[in-house]
């Protein structure tokens, strides 16, 4: 018998976290999140709370988890666009469209019940975060907080009347690649007016504002927008330059203005992929032993921006290009070969041509959904 049941204490949150265990035993390519930092990011603490609501369910047959949901109402999207849109989540489900459709059901009805007459998704929470469903390149694991799904999730949604709003792309770069000429000519003539450096630890919540001043401004026009909050971000970034050499961090500064950056992450999924997502007894161990001897051979540039005032000009690839290449050799003397560029909105031509000069290939493309719900 299917029963659908909403969270709503420490037991059914720890079944709702644990949903994927039971989907993916036999998939070779998914990788196995840690369920401490799952259980975290659902925290009351985390500051995305602020601005967002969100409810999760998990469907079970004879007292089995078959599946999970969550639906998001994000305070900071409707300031934003004012469109009366919620979003899905943490989608799971055994390949029956039954269990699914009881699963958007409640979802779409608790969205109803907070004056939403549209749903977007999937996102873990909302567009700064882990998004979309994967839809090709289901051959290889996902990298470090990027989503992997099963190739029939793309069917069940569509069943439920949902429809592609817009796709987004991951792309890999092989750090060992040749600078074409048109680039080494570009950062030649940029070189002694674009000034490149790491990020400051010593005046690290100063340079991760930057960084956040930068990223609005760079992805204002972008689809789906929402802008970072400043202790949203904050929190974020310390996490970040917990795992990540200075290095890793470049920030781009013309007459001492910072106009650029990029943030490249070890891809961490390669240190957890067998702890089953668990730090103790052994696991922590286990992944700092990793982290100090054995470096990820692959990393991740989950975030990147230049302000807007370059975009469509002469400059704009050049800043890119810039902080890219000072990155480079840093990722490359870690041991880094290769690194995943994602995502990519399908509409950023820039982007995409940046990836051409560079040598990068689509690996992956994820979806997102739209649905008008009933009555609206």
């Amino acid at each position: 018998m299917l029963k659908i049941l909403a969270v709503e204490d420490k037991k059914q949150l720890s079944d709702f976290v644990k949903v994927p265990w039971y989907i993916y035993q036999s998939d070779k390519n998914w990788v196995p999140p840690l369920l401490l930092e799952r259980k975290q990011a659902l925290s009351p603490s985390q500051g995305i709370f602020k601005h967002l609501i969100w409810k999760g369910w998990v469907a079970y047959e004879n007292q089995t988890p078959v599946g999970r949901i969550s639906a998001q109402v994000d305070q900071a999207h409707l300031e934003q666009y004012n469109d009366h849109t919620g979003f899905f989540g943490n989608f799971e489900c055994i390949d029956d469209i039954k269990v699914a459709m009881e699963l958007f059901r409640v979802a779409e009805n608790w969205l109803k019940e907070q004056g939403m007459n549209s749903v977007r998704g999937p996102f873990s929470l909302n567009i700064n975060q882990e998004v979309g469903l994967l839809v090709e390149g289901f051959d290889t694991p996902p990298y470090f907080m990027m989503t992997h799904a099963p190739k029939y999730y793309g069917k069940l949604i569509e069943q439920l009347s949902y429809k592609k709003s817009m796709d987004m792309f991951a792309f890999l770069i092989n750090t060992n690649f040749e600078p074409p000429s048109f680039m080494t000519k570009l950062l030649a003539k940029l070189d002694g007016k674009v000034a490149l450096r790491a990020i400051d630890r010593k005046n690290a919540n100063g340079d991760l504002e930057v960084i956040r001043e930068i990223f609005n401004d760079a992805w204002s026009e972008n689809w789906g927008f929402v802008p970072f909050d400043k202790e949203e971000f904050l929190a974020i970034g310390k996490e970040m330059l917990m795992l990540v050499p200075a290095d890793f961090i470049q920030i781009a500064e013309i007459d001492r203005e910072p106009v650029a950056f990029l943030v490249l992450l070890p891809n961490l999924n390669e240190a957890i992929a067998d702890l089953n997502g668990r730090l103790w007894p052994t696991g922590l161990f286990k992944l700092i032993r990793r982290l100090k001897f054995g470096y990820p051979s692959t990393g991740r540039i989950p975030l990147m921006g230049v302000r807007r005032r370059f975009h469509n000009t002469r400059l704009g690839p050049g800043l890119a290009l810039s902080v890219i290449d000072a990155v480079r050799p840093h990722a490359v003397n870690k041991g880094i070969t290769s690194v995943e560029m994602s995502w990519v909105l399908e509409n950023n031509e820039g982007m995409k041509t940046i990836v051409d000069i560079l040598g990068g290939y689509q690996s992956k493309r994820y979806r997102v959904y739209d649905k008008k719900l009933d009555g609206s």
